[in-house]
């Protein structure tokens, strides 16, 4: 048996009222997962228990087939395993955004958050930044390390785990003062921030950006703080051999903590721009060399639902449909036909990212598991929230619905 499980991230959404009251996922053009719909068991769950906050990290562990309650310890310590980083255990890892904040005014405080990605700065112009903060604060033992385009990592020997640090993506547009750390444990963050912002905003790297039309990179955001997880290999909980590809640190992390092997993609960018190709061609090569599982993970539709960039959320439902979905069903068809080898395929949204909230939220997600071997067992015309919610099947905890996906499939094989 082979298992695809293919998570388009943010995906699910409310109704948008330039798309006539209806959902990107009601418009998009999906011949595929409507096809695979029509012969699917097919409903809703909730990827997100109510007691933690709706990130992607604790989304796609759950989707994973891990429990957040019982294996989260927070956002960073993931993606700074997928970074190669060697955490002690008394190292809290901390998540580093580059970001744009407002030029209207020279107060720290009274700026606005414009751009949580710095026009998805370029990983080699993110680099030499992270790399000046680095120098700065090294000394105070504070260790910097650059990531993927603005995804960074901070690690903070005995540093506070506790306390609330806010994501940048929450609070677009919105002047940061009441949203910068304000506990005492963490004030040298706090001052971190404020100084990262004279390093920066005249970095040459940031004036070439701006001579081009760029947002720039003037201020670092650190949020997302943890140790290390301790999560045990699907080798052991399930017998099967995985991969890992997106072009998300967090999501290498995750996979790397479940003891799948990550597979990086060149032009992949966790935008919409992405290389949805290479991704499927990849997904295809780990399955011919033998790969049981692959965890295919798309970033798109998550940050256009972050931008409200409406159009071209549609857009990339259709192109994942189209140029991912599309070639690894025919390839694990073709396959079938030729060996016997069953497959299995499971389709969902980690979370919603709502176009009109441009953050992620505890919604239910719409599902779709697809079995080559069996009769489908709730089935719906089009994937949808709307539709798969009718079926009447809901899963309160998703990381059970991993387990039925894998655990049905192995007993049918």
């Amino acid at each position: 048996m082979k298992y695809l499980l293919l998570l388009c991230d943010g995906m699910a959404d409310l109704p948008v009222s330039s798309l006539g009251g209806k959902t990107p996922m009601d418009v998009a053009h999906k011949p595929n997962m409507d096809r695979l719909s029509s012969s699917s068991y097919c409903g809703m769950a909730r990827t997100v228990p109510l007691s933690l906050p709706p990130g992607s990290d604790t989304a796609n562990m759950s989707v994973m087939g891990y429990d957040p309650e019982l294996y989260y310890t927070g956002r960073s310590p993931i993606e700074a395993i997928s970074m190669g980083i060697d955490l002690g255990e008394d190292d809290v890892a901390f998540r580093v955004n580059l970001v744009t904040l407002s030029d209207d005014t020279s107060v720290y405080d009274r700026k606005r958050m414009i751009d949580y990605s710095s026009d998805e700065i370029s990983t080699e112009e993110a680099s030499e930044l992270i790399k000046a903060i680095d120098a700065k604060f090294r000394e105070s033992g504070f260790r910097f390390y650059a990531g993927r385009s603005y995804r960074h990592c901070l690690i903070w020997e005995n540093g506070p785990v506790k306390g609330t640090l806010t994501p940048p993506h929450d609070i677009l547009t919105k002047v940061i003062s009441g949203y910068l750390p304000a506990e005492p444990a963490h004030k040298k963050l706090r001052d971190i921030m404020t100084s990262s912002h004279d390093i920066l905003k005249d970095h040459p790297i940031n004036l070439e950006r701006i001579n081009k039309g760029s947002n720039p990179a003037n201020s670092i955001w650190i949020w997302g703080q943890g140790t290390k997880p301790e999560m045990p290999p699907i080798s052991l909980s399930y017998g099967l051999k995985g991969s890992v590809i997106s072009a998300v640190d967090l999501i290498f992390g995750l996979g790397i903590c479940a003891g799948m092997t990550p597979v990086s993609v060149n032009g992949a960018t966790g935008t919409i721009h992405t290389d949805f190709a290479g991704k499927a061609n990849a997904a295809v090569a780990e399955f011919e060399r033998g790969q049981d599982y692959v965890y295919l993970h798309i970033e798109a539709p998550d940050e256009c639902g972050h931008r409200n960039e409406v159009e071209n959320k549609v857009l990339s439902i259709e192109l994942i449909d189209k140029i991912v979905l599309g070639p690894i069903y025919d390839h694990l068809e073709n396959n079938r036909k030729k060996t016997g080898e069953d497959f299995r395929i499971l389709i969902m949204p980690d979370h919603p990212t709502p176009l009109s909230l441009r953050t992620h939220t505890h919604e239910p997600v719409p599902f779709i598991l697809y079995s080559s071997c069996e009769s489908p067992l709730a089935p719906v015309s089009v994937y949808s929230e709307k539709e798969c919610s009718r079926t009447g099947v809901f899963f309160e905890k998703a990381h059970l619905l991993f387990d039925y996906f894998i655990r049905e499939g192995t007993e049918k094989s």
